[in-house]
C-alpha cells in the first residue's frame, strides 16, 4: 500500500489524494507541516517539497503533475487522461493552470507573513496571476459537465483544486461573482466523494519562515 506524505491544505498533494481515490489505489495519509523544523520531507524528496508518494518498494516519487503521471502509466487501468492527444494536451494544460495559481496563492500567503504585510507591487504580481489563471481556466471549462471530453479526469481535478485552494488561501477571491459557471461547476466537483473528503485545511506553522 502507497503512503501519501502531505499538508492538510496543500492542493498540489489534494490532487494526488484525488487521483489515488478515483483510481481505487488504497493509500496511507502521512501528515507533515513541511516549514516546520521537524519534518521529514528532506528524507524523501531533496527540493523538499510535498507531496510525496511512497511505494512498498521505497521508492519516493514527488512533484504533483509527475506523481499524476506516474500513477497514470503504472495504473492504466482507470485512466484519468483522454485517449487522444488533443484531449491529453487539454488535460495537462489545465494542470498547469491549476499549479500556477496555487504557486501565486502560496507566494501571496507568505508574502503577507512579512512586517508591515509584504510588498504592494509583489503582491499585485501574484494578484494578476491569480486573476488571469482563473479566467483562463474558467475559458477553457465554459458550460460543460467535464473540463475536457465526456468523462472525469485530470482536468477536473485540476479545475476543481484550483477553485477549492482559492476558498482556503484567497477567501476575498470573488470567484461567484466573476465566474460564476466555473463556481457552479467547482460545486458539483465537490460532492464527488473524492472531493468531499480532501477538502483542504489550514495548518499551523510554528517556525519562522519569513
Amino acid at each position: 500500500m502507497f503512503k501519501l506524505i502531505s499538508a492538510t491544505p496543500s492542493p498540489y498533494a489534494r490532487k494526488v489524494r484525488i487521483a489515488l481515490i478515483e483510481k481505487g489505489l488504497p493509500f496511507e495519509l502521512v501528515t507533515e507541516v513541511p516549514w516546520n523544523s521537524t519534518t521529514v520531507t528532506p528524507k524523501y524528496n531533496p527540493l523538499e517539497k510535498l507531496p510525496v508518494l511512497l511505494t512498498d518498494e521505497g521508492e519516493a516519487v514527488y512533484e504533483s503533475s509527475y506523481i499524476l503521471e506516474w500513477l497514470e502509466l503504472k495504473f492504466p487501468a482507470t485512466p484519468l487522461l483522454p485517449r487522444d492527444v488533443d484531449g491529453i494536451l487539454a488535460a495537462k494544460k489545465l494542470d498547469v493552470l491549476c499549479n500556477g495559481v496555487c504557486d501565486a496563492v502560496v507566494l501571496t500567503f507568505f508574502e503577507k507573513q512579512r512586517a508591515g504585510g509584504g510588498s504592494p507591487e509583489w503582491l499585485a504580481r501574484q494578484r494578476r496571476k491569480i486573476d488571469g489563471g482563473m479566467r483562463e481556466i474558467a475559458n477553457l471549462i465554459g458550460k460543460r459537465e467535464w473540463a475536457v471530453g465526456n468523462a472525469f479526469g485530470l482536468g477536473d481535478i485540476a479545475a476543481g483544486t484550483a477553485a477549492g485552494y482559492l476558498a482556503v488561501r484567497f477567501k476575498d477571491f470573488p470567484l461567484r461573482e466573476r465566474h460564476p459557471e466555473l463556481a457552479a461547476y467547482a460545486d458539483r466537483l465537490a460532492l464527488r466523494p473524492s472531493f468531499a473528503s480532501t477538502v483542504p485545511v489550514p495548518q499551523n506553522i510554528t517556525d519562522k519562515i519569513v
